[in-house]
């Protein structure tokens, strides 16, 4: 029954960061202004939404972006607004161009990289010369140095 309890309340847990003092009294535009926050990032929050978040600063951009939006800016305004003040960093999933291509691309070239060194090291390993084996000269010099006794 415990267990039941706490995941009920750990699911509960990212409802509670809008306060009913920020709710629009327009559904429409308190459910464009939750679809907009879904996709913004707290600052000092690691990849949680603005939504999710009980940081102060989320509250202030929640608040700033239902201005916004009363004022009269389509999703697309709002959101540019928000990203021209705290640059991409704001974005959950930030647009694919400029200097982020770099940042989407690094992690499969690096991976790519990474499979091609261990593959080089791998078959270097593998076709690595082996030993030849010992002439008859050797043999006879190692059977002496082994006491043998054929002298």
């Amino acid at each position: 029954m415990r267990w039941l309890a706490l995941v009920l309340c750990l699911l509960a847990a990212p409802l509670a960061a809008v306060q009913p003092d920020e709710v629009l009294d327009d559904p429409a535009l308190e459910q464009r202004a939750r679809a907009l926050s879904d996709g913004l990032r707290c600052p000092v929050c690691r990849n949680e939404s603005i939504d999710e978040s009980n940081a102060a600063i989320s509250r202030d951009l929640r608040l700033l972006l239902r201005a916004r939006l009363v004022a009269g800016d389509t999703d697309a305004e709002a959101m540019q607004y928000l990203v021209d003040r705290y640059g991409d960093y704001i974005l959950l999933n930030p647009k694919v161009e400029g200097a982020n291509i770099l940042l989407w691309l690094a992690a499969p070239i690096m991976l790519i990289l990474a499979g091609g060194i261990a593959f080089v090291t791998i078959r270097g390993r593998s076709t690595a010369a082996t030993p030849d084996a010992l002439s008859t000269d050797e043999k006879r010099r190692l059977d002496h140095l082994m006491g043998d006794g054929s002298e």
